[in-house]
């Protein structure tokens, strides 16, 4: 698995409706063969800042950034983000899905 953690800041005229600029993005790219997951979190710390956290099969990254909805949205990010984003992307061998916590059960 491809294990991918983006942190974007968008320029403060679209910090509320961020989500929305990156619906579309976000919709294509949870459709494509091999994502695993994709999904946006608000830090609450910092309200000005949202976290991309997505995974993909290990052949299947390549696609994401070979077609056609990624190159629009990098396109389409340096027109309401206020810097470039950070970035954490490590490959994840044998790993394909999330696990339960071992340190402790609920129920």
């Amino acid at each position: 698995m491809i294990l991918i953690n983006v942190k974007f800041r968008p320029l403060p005229e679209h910090v509320e409706n961020f989500r929305e600029i990156v619906a579309e993005f976000t919709e294509k790219t949870r459709q494509e063969a091999g994502c695993i997951f994709f999904e946006w979190s608000r830090n609450t710390d910092d309200p000005s800042e949202y976290i991309l956290i997505e995974a993909f099969q290990d052949d299947a990254a390549e696609a994401h950034v070979n077609s056609d909805h990624f190159t629009a949205a990098t396109e389409l990010f340096p027109t309401v983000l206020s810097e470039t984003p950070q970035i954490i992307n490590t490959f994840i061998e044998g790993k394909s899905d999330w696990d339960r916590m071992a340190e402790f059960q609920v129920g």
